[in-house]
């Protein structure tokens, strides 16, 4: 099941087109994104038997956030060894968690300003909490996961890495800096939901790739560890790390600007296209 909105509505998306879940089912599940989770796991079960009739063609610029206000946005920093390495750090031996405020959140295709300053990208597969939990055991970290999503922890890094110690989250949430979609992609979707392929490409060329099988604390575990200390709700995401290749990493730094596309893409999940302007 791959869950989406247009205009504003909860729909399917199948490869015959976007199925409104609301007209589709005679009202038997809600088009509001606030009711999704509630009504997960009927439309899972609803999903597998869609009618073709019902889908109609859409455009992907259209597509908004799949969750456009999640209750909790939870982050994880040097969760790739490579990117620990590269930032000059050493592995850490728990998980280093900032927060990304949900006012940054929006879709996965349009344009995003550039507030003063450099801003970098950084690639992450997000999971989706759809259900309430607490004090999860490691062992069953993936439970209240129901889907996982593309997202780029956009971050400007003056802003983040002023003061001592370091504003991670103010750098990290300007408008525009939580990009997420195309879709919400339920688990059953995944052969191996521990092993997708991360690509970033910068202007048509690859500016990062690997694996989520190479993270150094896997979803179960972050899972686990996160609630261990804040009870986790439906609609809460958790942007599990990002892998090497940013830009204050490189040499000479290289940073995003004016008329720059970035692509966004995780197999399975989908991709995410987006372009970048001076603010106003």
């Amino acid at each position: 099941m791959r869950i989406a909105q247009l205009a504003g509505r909860t729909v399917l998306l199948t490869p015959d087109g976007a199925v409104d879940v609301a007209t589709a089912s005679a009202g038997r599940f809600s088009a509001d994104p606030a009711d999704l989770f509630d009504q997960w796991d009927g439309l899972l079960d609803w999903s597998w038997d869609i009618d073709p009739a019902h889908a109609v063609p859409y455009k992907e610029p259209d597509l908004l956030a799949p969750l456009p206000e999640p209750r909790q946005v939870f982050a994880v920093a040097l969760n790739y060894r490579p990117h620990t390495a590269e930032a000059g750090y050493q592995e850490p031996a728990e998980p280093l968690v900032f927060t990304k405020f949900p006012s940054c959140v929006t879709g996965p295709f349009g344009t995003i300003d550039l507030p003063p300053g450099h801003v970098d990208w950084e690639l992450e597969a997000v999971a989706v909490i759809g259900r309430h939990a607490h004090r999860v055991p490691e062992e069953n970290g993936w439970d209240p996961v129901v889907a996982l999503t593309v997202g780029q922890d956009l971050s400007e890094r003056i802003v983040q890495l002023a003061g001592r110690p370091a504003q991670f989250s103010l750098g990290k949430s300007f408008p525009g800096f939580g990009p997420v979609g195309p879709a919400l992609v339920s688990l059953d979707e995944l052969p191996d939901r521990d092993d997708l392929e991360l690509t970033c490409e910068l202007n048509g060329e690859a500016v990062q790739h690997d694996r989520t099988s190479n993270m150094i604390f896997p979803v179960s575990t972050l899972v686990s560890y996160l609630s261990a200390i804040c009870p986790l709700r439906p609609g809460d995401l958790i942007f599990t790390g990002t892998p090497a290749g940013v830009g204050n990493r490189r040499t000479p730094q290289r940073f995003l600007g004016p008329d720059d596309t970035l692509v966004s893409r995780i197999g399975g999940l989908g991709e995410m296209r987006h372009t970048f302007r001076s603010a106003p």
